[in-house]
């Protein structure tokens, strides 16, 4: 509402607080030169109480950040299914957004599923590496903290370090290039609470790097003393080839094991087409293909296959979105001819528009 006065050039009322309330200051004319002078006193006195304000506000502005940040927002939505509509139609105004089904679908409860873990987290990494700044604000606070409890989680139990290591380098070098435009709108908040949460996430990786595997107590039966065409039968159902790498280093005989041509070779035919094999052929000299070194150069030149146990379906009959085990209100008369598997990155695209 514009100030309105005898003349609308004037700033207006100067207002100062001192210990016995606030007072009003006017410049009038006709004071003598006493009252001129106790003027000049309270407007030196109105500055320094103005300067010393302006730091306090300054020093609380940055507390209410960090608290703001550390307070924990509630999941206003555990829904197992939400409806993805693209355009306005007459029975429904607007359209779904990322950061909107984010909030909505029951992620804080996925991640404690075993089965759901590693597709939450290909989630989060897709999210951090380019989707970031098109989330909401109260997404992206919505994020941090699903992240939190995915660290808590794995420090609890001390399993899938090595994808939330990954995880969290590929969202701090996201956040360090996106931090730096902090004035071209490209993160929702305040720049102090985004430097706490860089703080955070070095925190976290101190944490992992930290991380004692701790042997179980159990004198049971263990790897090492199964036969070798049982430890071979585990080996084939490992789908990474960097977990092949760390088991043959437990004993010199798991060694032996992992460096079998045949079981990188059917890895490879797993994850790559036989075109992209040719492509990238490594004969070694004695005649023989490097199925081994063949794999990791696969893995830099191609995306890996990927291989979820539960992930997210979509609804192509209804347009809805929910978890696998979980029912939804379908119409059609054959539901899961109308049910497709939706990948992470098959996620993000259902809210390109």
């Amino acid at each position: 509402m514009p100030f309105l006065g005898q003349d609308w050039r004037s700033p207006g009322q100067s207002w100062v607080k001192t210990e016995d309330g606030w007072k009003k200051f006017t410049d009038d004319k006709n004071n003598n030169a006493t009252e001129m002078k106790s003027y000049s006193k309270d407007e030196e006195f109105k500055e320094n109480l103005l300067l010393s304000m302006g730091y306090d506000v300054a020093a609380k502005k940055r507390k209410k950040d960090l608290l703001n940040n550390n307070t924990k927002i509630p999941y206003f939505h555990k829904d197992k299914w939400i409806y993805v509509h693209k355009a306005s139609t007459k029975e429904r105004h607007g359209y779904c957004t990322l950061g909107e089904a984010f909030n909505r679908l029951d992620f804080s409860s996925a991640i404690m599923d075993s089965r759901r873990f590693n597709y939450v987290v290909r989630l989060l990494e897709l999210i951090a590496k380019s989707q970031l700044p098109s989330l909401s604000g109260v997404a992206q606070k919505n994020y941090m903290n699903i992240l939190e409890k995915v660290v808590q989680k794995v420090l609890e139990n001390q399993q899938n370090v090595r994808p939330i290591k990954e995880l969290l380098q590929t969202l701090y070098v996201s956040l360090c290039s996106l931090v730096q435009d902090m004035g071209k709108s490209v993160l929702v908040g305040n720049i102090n609470i985004w430097v706490h949460r860089m703080e955070n996430i070095l925190q976290w990786q101190q944490q992992l790097d930290n991380i004692q595997i701790n042997r179980p107590t159990t004198k049971g039966m263990t790897l090492t003393d199964l036969p070798p065409c049982l430890q071979m039968n585990i080996m084939q159902r490992l789908s990474d080839g960097r977990d092949l790498v760390s088991l043959g280093q437990v004993c010199p005989d798991l060694n032996v094991l992992t460096e079998d041509r045949l079981l990188w070779k059917k890895l490879c035919q797993y994850h790559f087409t036989e075109r992209q094999i040719r492509k990238r052929l490594i004969v070694s000299d004695n005649g023989h293909l490097e199925w081994k070194k063949m794999y990791f150069k696969l893995c830099r030149c191609y995306p890996r296959k990927e291989q979820y146990s539960d992930t997210l379906q979509f609804c192509t009959h209804c347009h809805i979105l929910f978890w696998k085990d979980t029912n939804h209100p379908c119409t059609a008369n054959n539901t899961e001819s109308c049910c497709m598997p939706v990948s992470p990155q098959g996620f993000i695209n259902l809210f390109k528009y």
